[in-house]
């Protein structure tokens, strides 16, 4: 990571600079969670990490099929998940389940995800 040159503010793409915020009233942040919300100096330092670039997925659903199955997949086929419409999709980052949310429609015909829900069982105690 140390030998990857650092990338200027304007060649950023568009996803990290619009990222829209959410009313800071209404629920904690990830942050937040983290940190478990310390205002003063005795929590976490983090801010040498907040640069680091972690892998982010939201989990549509999930199924399980044999291989069989797998290899007679072609153009049209159907695979049933396990969630049903309107349930929420799980946002999971490194691996790990942190949040759940709700499919939104942006600008564009492209697509976000609105959190309804931090679980907090991803945050170590130690």
């Amino acid at each position: 990571m140390a030998d990857e040159p650092e990338t200027p503010p304007e060649e950023q793409t568009a996803e990290t600079e619009t990222i829209p915020e959410a009313d800071p009233e209404i629920q904690e942040t990830v942050m937040d969670a983290m940190t478990g919300s310390r205002k003063d100096d005795t929590g976490y330092n983090i801010d040498a990490m907040l640069n680091v670039g972690l892998n982010v997925e939201i989990v549509l659903g999930k199924t399980r099929m044999p291989i069989s199955s797998l290899l007679k997949l072609s153009r049209g086929s159907i695979i049933e998940l396990d969630k049903k419409i309107g349930e929420p999709v799980d946002v999971v980052i490194n691996d790990r389940l942190v949040a759940r949310g709700d499919l939104v429609k942006m600008a564009e015909d492209r697509v976000g995800v609105s959190l309804i829900e931090i679980v907090k069982d991803y945050v170590s105690d130690k």
